[in-house]
């Protein structure tokens, strides 16, 4: 019965619509509800997993608070799909301790980071990680040389390096005079911007101590390192000259030129880029005639330093040596003299530092006087 059949045939096709709707309607497990779900509860920890931005060595996941993990290809896939909320998470987390380094006095206070991070370190909110941005490249240390280029808080460029990768020497002091120490996470930073115009952050010598946050581009994204500067760059066409133990962290052995970016920061709390305590070192030669000295292991580039007499109203604002980098005129009368002064040291940022002494010792060649032996 054709009728019958065309009927019964509609009856069951009207139930399979009510039962598709009622399912619809009641079911409060869906795949779609699971999948919200899924993507709502993740947590913080897991979105700074982000495949885009790998740990670049042991010591940037123990900054993290743990030993970093590879993912398998699954979890990059599944990280890759939110890279930019866990980059939002880890640019909130890092601007804490980046915009308290160097704009703070209170950087002692903060719990020590390590010089090398994969995590990213610029409290800039216009950093090209919050574009999507997320550093990956191909062929990344044949980056093309070109002349650097100055920012508001540092520049942009090459990241070279110079030294051994594998053997990650110390630094030998390079061009601030500093000689032999034992800093392992150092670099040498550019002198010009234009060949000849020495219009970098050189500034004959008052870069040096300071400490820079480098980030370059690499076919894993992003890798950071914090490094100290100690030299100056050596090519027309450098940024910043990585020493070995930062360079082998963002570039592997891969060597070469990478493109980067680079901010100023303070130094305090930071691994890696200490040699030993701060202190003024007096050159060798000096006199109660004659004498310079500067700061080893300063909290960061040494702005000015200033003699005050402790029971007088003396007062010596030193000039710096033209020439003979990174060091500061003493006058003689303080030399000459074995009263006690103020040596009062003032940094780009944080808190001055101050040493008691008598004027006659910074007439003594090559002494190293320690700030935690000179303070009252």
């Amino acid at each position: 019965m054709p009728g019958f059949c065309n009927l019964r045939t509609l009856i069951f096709g009207l139930g399979i619509v009510f039962i598709a709707c009622g399912d619809d309607a009641s079911s409060p497990n869906s795949s779609e509800g699971g999948e919200k779900t899924s993507s709502s509860s993740l947590s913080p920890a897991e979105g700074n997993s982000d495949a885009s931005e790998p740990s670049s060595s042991l010591s940037s996941a123990e900054e993290n608070g743990g030993v970093a993990e590879s993912s398998s290809p699954a979890e990059g896939k599944s990280n890759a799909s939110e890279s930019s909320n866990s980059l939002s998470s880890a640019e909130g987390n890092e601007t804490t301790s980046s915009s308290n380094a160097p704009d703070s006095s209170e950087g002692n206070s903060e719990a020590a980071e390590t010089s090398s991070s994969a995590v990213p370190a610029s409290s800039d909110e216009s950093d090209p990680d919050d574009s999507g941005d997320d550093g990956k490249c191909t062929d990344c240390d044949s980056f093309t040389a070109a002349d650097p280029e100055l920012t508001e808080k540092g520049g942009k460029g090459s990241v070279t390096t110079y030294g051994s990768v594998t053997a990650k020497e110390t630094s030998l002091g390079g061009a601030c005079n500093y000689g032999q120490t034992n800093i392992q996470y150092y670099a040498a930073i550019h002198v010009n911007v234009s060949p000849g115009d020495d219009k970098g952050p050189w500034d004959g010598g008052a870069a040096c101590g300071g400490c820079v946050r480098v980030k370059a581009r690499t076919p894993d994204g992003w890798k950071r390192v914090t490094v100290r500067i100690t030299d100056r760059c050596p090519d027309a066409n450098c940024g910043v000259d990585l020493g070995g133990a930062p360079a082998s962290d963002i570039m592997g052995n891969r060597v070469g030129r990478y493109s980067g970016e680079w901010e100023f920061v303070s130094c305090e709390g930071v691994e890696g880029v200490w040699g030993d305590s701060t202190s003024l070192w007096v050159k060798e030669g000096a006199s109660k005639f004659w004498s310079i000295v500067h700061v080893r292991n300063p909290k960061d580039m040494v702005k000015s330093i200033a003699i005050y007499g402790t029971d007088t109203d003396e007062s010596y604002e030193l000039e710096m040596v033209v020439g003979t980098e990174n060091f500061w005129t003493v006058p003689p009368e303080v030399l000459q003299d074995d009263k006690k002064y103020r040596v009062v040291v003032k940094y780009r940022t944080g808190t001055d530092d101050e040493w008691h002494i008598k004027g006659s010792e910074l007439a003594v060649g090559e002494a190293n006087l320690y700030l935690y032996e000179h303070r009252e």
